[in-house]
């Protein structure tokens, strides 16, 4: 059980883990996310190095289908980086995402780390039984309720892997987690509203450790259409990064 099979050569077959809420076809925006800050990850690096920021840029639906993954180096340098990777599905470039990677190192200072939120014993289910990502998903809610509006600060931990045979490392897991801060935190209801992220803005504050991410999610709307959902992403001790996510806002058209 996996989120992808690789396939050789850059392609992998997406899984039923994949699968987002709104159609069975098409993939929720975290694991092709994730399998880009991978591609970012793995792409020839020039020194150990730590990923200070991904943005994801969505071009369209990512079909749960077999797709291929491509990356470069677009900028080099002696401490710092900027490395592409893309993501093709069904002929066409359907995710874009680019990361500034930063020479590793040592140095003596106190970080100023801002301490996560507790961790709930209770699994939260979400209502319906979904299946699909959220399913591959193990789910905790520390405030708000994901599935009414408002905001809400949730915890995630991957079941599965991320590519078959890996172990996720501590940005995959943050990617897989943070395009969903729109959905846990909507302020307007599921069935009557779009709220579509164009792209999703991580910064990362620190190394991610750990198997569980917390999402603390807040969506604000402008009655021009358009939306921002932010959030702060933590694992067990600490802030490890920032996320924001651009949102085209509709009323849902009529079945």
């Amino acid at each position: 059980m996996t989120f992808y099979e690789p396939l050789g050569n850059g392609r992998y077959r997406s899984t039923e883990h994949t699968v987002g809420p709104w159609d069975p076809g098409a993939q929720h925006g975290g694991p092709p996310s994730a399998l880009l800050a991978r591609a970012i990850e793995h792409e020839s690096p020039s020194w150990p190095a730590t990923i200070a920021r991904v943005t994801v840029d969505i071009l369209g639906p990512v079909p749960v289908a077999d797709v291929a993954v491509r990356s470069r180096v677009l900028r080099r340098g002696r401490s710092v980086e900027l490395v592409e990777a893309e993501l093709e599905a069904d002929g066409r470039t359907a995710m874009r995402a680019q990361g500034w990677r930063i020479r590793a190192s040592e140095l003596e200072v106190t970080p100023d780390d801002e301490p996560a939120p507790e961790l709930p014993d209770a699994v939260f289910p979400w209502p319906g039984g979904r299946g699909g990502y959220l399913d591959a998903m193990e789910w905790r809610s520390t405030a708000g309720a994901p599935g009414e509006p408002g905001p809400a600060t949730i915890w995630g931990r991957m079941r599965v892997p991320l590519v078959e045979g890996e172990e996720p490392t501590g940005l995959q897991r943050m990617l897989v987690l943070a395009d969903s801060g729109n959905g846990v935190s909507s302020v307007l209801p599921w069935r009557d509203w779009l709220f579509i992220n164009t792209e999703l803005t991580v910064h990362v504050a620190g190394v991610p450790e750990g198997e569980w991410i917390c999402l603390d999610a807040r969506t604000r709307v402008d009655p021009r259409g358009f939306g921002l959902a932010s959030s702060q992403l933590f694992d067990r001790e600490r802030l490890v990064g920032r996320g924001a996510q651009a949102l085209f806002v509709s009323p849902r058209p009529p079945d």
